[in-house]
């Protein structure tokens, strides 16, 4: 295995003025060596990961990483920079500089020593020896811990001492150990971690230890969790944060890093004991249900590293106040069934009731999609193969002819009918279980079938799972005796909740919301001419607005709402047509683009336009998310432009689907094919045209040109854009 840094990956004049020339400076000397086997394409990826977060730390630190198919093996990169790189720091520009490269598959044991770098990066030794070191081959010594920092008094002189590692090699071992891997082995097992302050390999608490120390007031002891999108850097390096605060405080900490090599759960003795909790995390927090009922800080990773003090202060108020999670409240009064929602546990901090709505919304909505596209294209074959009359069909129970085509058409309207019939319960059961937990289903599917029953059909089906979710929450709120929690969550709750929310859909909102749905359904039907052109390219302009976001989510739970009935209107599914077709336009346009004019993208980009083929023939609007990520002020409105062209021609062609997804495939089940085929090319047509213009009247791609300026997809404006898609 050959070395993650070398002199020749090491710049200590590093000249570069902003941070995607940096990292294209760096990425370079990769290249260079052959660690990198697309520039352009690993600088995408860094790009990617960058505008997640900003990399910058306190103390001119800069710390760009991500992990890359484009990366044969893992890779450091170091820079000093002598006026400064701005990567996002709270304090300033950072002079040190290091670009950490991983292979999308890499193995545990090349993550754990990136991983104990990051930890280093805390030793105010080390980065003092690294703004000091004059020689390449020195700094790539200290980096890899060949050569331990020597603090001096005046923090200048200790790493140079000496250019070479003459009389190290001895002490290279101990610093291997204990800056690198011992790092890791501290956070990743609490076995080996003495800090947790309880014996678990057989050594005792230092404070609380020897001879006749014990008296005293207790220790305070805090777990903490830490964790980043690729699990790399930030995620050590606020875990070394954390534990050398709480020293310096004379507090326990024990750290979880969730990172990309894994990670070990704490034992669960260790959680029991801790006065309070820590929670410096990007992405969602595994497990988080085990630390419920304790005194929590919440925070971003970069928190962590940043201000770990000030954490520990919080948590420590928190503890004296007697403040604990919500979760705790809710396992308590759910008899331990769930500590804390679906969507509390997925990481979500700080919400407004807004975001929360949406959250549960599409809870619902996510799992009820699969039954609409499940019974939706069964519905649909069954017309295709036994015509319009097949829903006059007796039941396949009482007549089915196995050599009959008519029979089998039959039975596949059928089925996909069943499917339907549970479109509105899972909708309402699943945005009660988004909201509070298991305990939500039962009220949510009995709401949802009460819906069916009055006929409030989609809007009776959001009501009910919302009041189902409220009535569960306000129910786990009710202090009760222990003995009774054991109950609570397979008699008391049901009971209650369903009660409730059956006798509220039935007596009081059922009809009223039902008026309401039929009112909608109706004015749907009525849909004609100029309104129905102008609905479609309102819906069309929604898809391709954020490419898979919140809006086009919305514009898509609006088709798909009107044809999750057994028999849905004409317009109903011409919405859905128009929907359809206009998420193809972004992938397909790109493509086109890509093949028509791949001077006007880089190298990255083509392959993408490659792939888009497929995915914009499958209806897989994301498709286009590389493209807009890159460049959102060209990509985006072409994309709105040749959406809202294809959503009007299709409402004005009178194309109908039946079906909610399946693009190209589906075709044979759409009514007036040919020209919903038509619809799509104008819009595919008029995307690329403009994005061609206007992509045009700008300088040409980076690698369009040989030996071209340092331009990147990140040196454009991906770097503020967030990229779902992440390395």
């Amino acid at each position: 295995m050959s070395e993650m840094i070398t002199a020749d990956l090491v710049d200590l004049d590093l000249s570069a003025d902003s941070k995607q020339a940096a990292a294209r400076s760096l990425a370079g000397r990769m290249a260079a060596l052959g660690r990198v086997t697309d520039l352009d394409g690993f600088l995408a990826d860094v790009a990617a990961r960058e505008a997640q977060a900003p990399t910058g730390l306190d103390g001119g630190i800069g710390i760009p990483h991500c992990r890359s198919t484009h990366v044969t093996e893992p890779t450091l990169a170091f820079g000093r920079s002598a006026a400064g790189i701005d990567f996002g720091a709270p304090d300033g520009p950072a002079d040190l500089v290091f670009l950490i490269a991983a292979p999308a598959g890499a193995d545990d044991a090349h993550l754990r020593v990136l991983s104990a770098l990051a930890r280093r990066l805390m030793d105010a030794d080390f980065t003092a020896a690294l703004r000091s070191v004059r020689h390449p081959a020195a700094a790539a010594a200290l980096i890899r811990g060949d050569r331990a920092p020597e603090p001096a008094a005046d923090g200048t002189e200790g790493a140079e001492s000496t250019d070479d590692t003459e009389g190290t090699e001895g002490k290279a071992g101990k610093e291997g150990t204990e800056g690198a891997g011992g790092a890791v082995e501290a956070v990743g097992s609490p076995a080996s971690t003495a800090a947790d302050g309880r014996p678990s390999d057989g050594t005792s608490d230092e404070r609380a230890g020897s001879g006749g120390e014990a008296a005293g007031p207790p220790v305070f002891r805090i777990v903490a969790v830490t964790s980043c999108p690729t699990g790399i850097a930030h995620t050590y390096m606020a875990a070394e944060a954390l534990e050398n605060a709480g020293r310096a405080a004379g507090v326990e900490v024990v750290v979880e890093t969730q990172g990309s090599a894994g990670f070990t759960r704490l034992d669960p003795a260790v959680i029991a004991a801790a006065d309070g909790v820590i929670f410096a995390h990007d992405v969602p927090v595994r497990d988080k249900d085990r630390f419920a009922g304790k005194p929590t800080v919440d925070v971003r990773v970069a928190a962590g590293i940043n201000r770990p003090g000030e954490l520990i202060d919080e948590v420590r108020r928190k503890a004296a106040r007697g403040e604990t999670t919500p979760a705790a409240a809710h396992a308590a009064g759910a008899g331990g069934a769930g500590a804390g929602t679906p969507v509390e546990r997925s990481g979500e901090r700080g919400d407004g009731y807004g975001t929360k709505l949406r959250t549960w919304l599409m809870s619902g909505v996510s799992y009820m999609v699969p039954f609409v596209a499940a019974g939706g294209l069964l519905i649909a074959l069954g017309f295709a193969i036994g015509g319009y009359r097949i829903d006059k069909a007796p039941s396949v129970v009482d007549h089915f002819v196995w050599t009959q085509a008519g029979s089998w058409a039959a039975l596949l309207f059928q089925i996909g009918q069943v499917a339907f019939a549970f479109l509105v319960p899972v909708l309402a059961g699943y945005i009660a279980y988004g909201m509070a937990d298991r305990p939500g289903l039962v009220p949510g599917f009995v709401g949802g079938s009460v819906a069916l029953t009055v006929d409030a059909g989609f809007l009776g089906g959001l009501a009910a799972g919302l009041i189902s979710g409220g009535v569960v929450m306000a129910v786990q709120r009710v202090r009760i005796p222990a003995v009774m929690r054991g109950i609570m969550p397979v008699v008391v709750i049901p009971l209650l909740s369903s009660a409730v929310t059956g006798f509220l859909m039935f007596v009081v909102i059922g009809k009223p919301i039902a008026t309401a749905q039929r009112a909608m359904t109706d004015w749907l039907s009525d849909l004609t001419g100029t309104n129905a052109v102008l609905l479609g390219a309102l819906l069309g302009l929604m898809m391709c607005f954020d490419l898979g976001g919140p809006v086009n989510k919305v514009a898509y739970t609006f088709a798909t709402a009107g044809i999750a009935v057994s028999d849905p209107s004409g317009s109903a599914m011409k919405i859905m047509g128009a929907v359809m077709a206009a998420g193809m336009v972004p992938p397909l346009a790109m493509a086109l683009a890509t093949t028509v004019r791949g001077r006007l993208f880089n190298r990255t980009e083509r392959e993408n336009g490659k792939a888009a083929w497929v995915l914009g023939l499958s209806f897989i609007t994301e498709g286009a998310i590389p493209f807009a990520a890159a460049d959102p002020l060209r990509v985006i409105p072409s994309a709105m432009a040749g959406g809202a062209v294809t959503g009007a021609l299709s409402m004005a062609f009178g194309a109908t689907l039946r079906a909610p997804h399946g693009g190209i495939f589906v075709v044979p089940l759409i009514g007036n094919p040919l020209l919903y085929l038509v619809a799509i090319a104008a819009g595919v047509v008029t995307t690329t045209a403009l994005v061609i213009v206007l992509k045009t009247l700008r300088r040409p791609a980076p690698d369009a040109t040989a030996g071209a300026s340092g331009a990147t997809i990140g040196q454009e404006d991906s770097a503020d854009v967030a990229q779902p898609v992440t390395v």
